[in-house]
């Protein structure tokens, strides 16, 4: 049966409704979803699904681009949650060089029904917080429960080449990073390394599955001093679960 015009016009307007599926991309063997939505936090920023892409290696490209007049981030996550193991990340880029409002996060973050935000959170993130005066290296461990502060570890570092490694090793009773010069699955080179092994490891460390994110933002929002877009690159991303 042939529809009316009103027919169509209203199916067409359903259509427009619905909500558009978010923009995936196959990155290190994973699938990941990409944000893409107006200004929320952290920042608060405008998250733009046009910051995220591949190159034809296969590599992941995130970048801060001012975009219609504003300055747009980057972030995208996986879907599904990993558990214990090794979340290590090749990075091409000068962190070492960023803004003072550029933030670059490499981290694991709860789901609602895991915990609020400010909980179950594993974090490599590079940033200087909006100030010359701060380190740019820092790793921070949430809570698993709300109530105890977070634990964080900063450093300042000084890359060799373009090339680095960062990685966290988290279990149920601590997490242990390590930042290192070069691409590399061994432990030369070493940048900065730190343990997190508290003695209440069950309240004080993420206990629960959670989905890796990946984020380039700018801090409260606020652009770049130097007023220039910026890109880093991610060579690959891996995950080894702990051994049983």
């Amino acid at each position: 049966m042939m529809k009316t015009p009103l027919l169509l016009a209203g199916a067409l307007l359903a259509a427009l409704a619905l909500p558009s599926a978010a923009k995936t991309v196959r990155f290190s063997g994973y699938d990941w979803e990409v944000r893409n939505q107006g200004s929320s936090g952290p920042g608060p920023n405008v998250w733009d699904e046009n910051n995220v892409w591949l190159d034809a290696q296969g590599r992941l490209h995130l970048k801060i681009a001012r975009r219609g007049g504003q300055w747009t981030s980057a972030e995208l996550y996986l879907p599904q949650r990993l558990g214990f193991g090794r979340y290590q990340f090749k990075l091409v880029g000068r962190p070492d060089r960023f803004d003072p409002n550029v933030v670059l996060g490499l981290f694991n973050y709860p789901t609602p029904d895991v915990g609020p935000d400010g909980s179950n959170e594993i974090d490599i993130e590079f940033s200087r917080w909006g100030s010359v005066s701060n380190p740019m290296g820092n790793y921070t461990v949430y809570p698993a429960r709300p109530g105890p502060a977070p634990t964080s570890y900063s450093f300042d570092f000084a890359l060799n080449g373009d090339y680095s490694t960062h990685r966290f090793d988290w279990d149920a009773t601590a997490v242990e990073y390590q930042s290192l010069h070069g691409f590399q699955d061994g432990d030369r080179y070493p940048i900065a390394h730190w343990r997190f092994a508290p003695t209440d490891a069950a309240q004080r460390v993420p206990q629960q599955p959670l989905p890796v994110h990946l984020n380039l933002w700018l801090f409260q929002g606020r652009p770049p001093v130097d007023g220039k877009e910026v890109e880093v690159v991610i060579q690959e991303f891996k995950f080894v679960p702990a051994a049983r």
